[in-house]
């Protein structure tokens, strides 16, 4: 069976027909899992006896009259996002011992259509780290090159998808924690606008008010197929908007050609990328034009104190507000990375914290003054393509010295205005996935998903 390879919608179409079970789906899976995972330690939580007996139940639902539409569908979940009955560590040796209490609310959503947990996904600890290790279950390794990163911090969430471990994946995404996974693996990430997908309890969220729930897919059919039966409104989740109006995708029916899209290479923050990445990215746009679409090369006017991560401040307070008591004890250990921040965050002032919240709010006015503008905004995902597992991040890009966060410069921002972003495949550089980002304004992610089904099928 070759059921890793194909889409989420078909064999969902092919357990609902009765022509194969979910539990056969169940079995080719784990089977997968038990023969590829171990090199790459994408699942950190697999019991094949529970993904068994979810399977069975489908099947069950099913011949009762149960109208299921991702019958049988494998999903994994983060390691921070609970699934009932399982061991969720957010990989910090601080929840040692922890069993989720109950599902997270997309995952009750996902079991209630018939979808299937196969298992838990790797992150960096508190999700809050570029790339996915952590002192709990170690690194993840890219599936194309086993030296490499898949990024993070939902980068076993990415490796599971890219190794076929599963068809789809619940990520999250505070600062491009999805979609830059999703770029380093050939993948789909989308980042929707806040509170589309509910998220209301849960782990507590060191990124208050930036971190959604992330969806990874092979290509933008399945992702917007996913997102469409994902999205309600929940009164208990604080950003979530009244869904007067439908806002899925639906058929992804070609966009219109009068889209006003810009470009921006360097997403007018002179951000360093990758020669052959910029090259790439660059080919993929002239090709968009020779096809006659419209784009201008035209960056966002942001506010001064625009640059990456400006706002890290909040991220570092809401760590140490969360964990400091932690560090302070000196048990359990954490991941030297996640204590300098944590002590970054004890330096935070109320000042600095007025001063970030401002700073979001003049970042979000600036983006949409630039969607006044243009309908769409295509930026790189990642300026860089995988570096070694055992880097925080490469230390040099586009020639030049790179900070920690240097690979993640062109996500955050978007997570600040509260926008949706979605990165799709847009070629390979040195034999490895580049990714390109359409960003749309705010509950607009029905318009970015089909600009990116059209990237796709030109060749992304």
């Amino acid at each position: 069976m070759s059921w890793h390879t194909t889409t989420a919608r078909a064999l969902a179409a092919q357990v609902q027909a009765r022509t194969t079970t979910a539990l056969a789906v169940a079995e080719h899976f784990i089977a997968r899992v038990q023969a590829h995972n171990p090199a790459l330690n994408a699942l950190v939580q697999f019991h094949p006896d529970r993904v068994r007996a979810e399977a069975a139940d489908v099947d069950q639902r099913l011949a009762s009259g149960a109208s299921l539409p991702l019958a049988g569908v494998p999903v994994t979940v983060k390691d921070n996002v609970w699934v009932a009955g399982y061991a969720q560590q957010q990989g910090s040796r601080v929840h040692d011992g922890f069993v989720a209490p109950r599902d997270a609310w997309v995952v009750a959503r996902l079991k209630s259509l018939g979808a299937v947990v196969l298992g838990i996904s790797n992150c960096s600890e508190f999700a809050c780290k570029g790339n996915t290790v952590n002192l709990v279950y170690g690194a993840t390794r890219h599936p194309m090159d086993r030296t490499l990163t898949p990024g993070g911090s939902s980068g076993g969430a990415a490796a599971a998808v890219a190794a076929g471990l599963g068809l789809l994946a619940i990520g999250t995404d505070a600062g491009g924690s999805t979609r830059r996974p999703a770029a380093h693996t050939g993948l789909v990430g989308l980042k929707p606008s806040p509170g589309l997908i509910p998220h209301p309890w849960g782990f507590a969220e060191p990124n208050y008010g930036l971190s959604v729930i992330g969806l990874l897919g092979r290509d933008v059919g399945d992702v917007a197929w996913l997102f469409d039966r994902l999205i309600a409104f929940d009164a208990a989740d604080p950003s979530a908007p009244p869904l007067a109006v439908d806002l899925g995708v639906g058929e992804l029916q070609p966009p219109p050609r009068a889209l006003r899209i810009g470009w921006s290479p360097q997403l007018g923050c002179g951000f360093a990328v990758d020669a052959d990445v910029a090259a790439a990215l660059q080919a993929r746009v002239d090709a968009l034009r020779a096809q006659g679409w419209t784009i201008t090369d035209a960056d966002p006017a942001w506010p001064d104190g625009t640059r990456e991560y400006p706002l890290i401040k909040l991220q570092h307070a809401g760590l140490h507000a969360l964990y400091g008591r932690h560090l302070d004890a000196g048990h359990p250990p954490i991941d030297p990375d996640l204590a300098a921040q944590i002590t970054l965050g004890a330096q935070v002032t109320a000042a600095d914290v007025a001063t970030a919240l401002r700073l979001r709010e003049r970042i979000t006015s600036a983006l949409a003054t630039y969607f006044d503008r243009f309908d769409l905004l295509l930026t790189p995902t990642a300026p860089v393509t995988a570096w070694p597992v055992d880097q925080l991040g490469p230390a040099v890009i586009g020639g030049l010295p790179a900070g920690p966060r240097g690979h993640a410069a062109f996500t955050p921002l978007f997570n600040y205005a509260g926008v949706p972003a979605i990165s799709v495949p847009a070629g390979m550089v040195r034999n490895l996935p580049v990714g390109m980002q359409v960003v749309a304004p705010r509950y607009e992610d029905a318009r970015a998903m089909r600009f990116a089904a059209m990237l796709e099928c030109a060749g992304g």
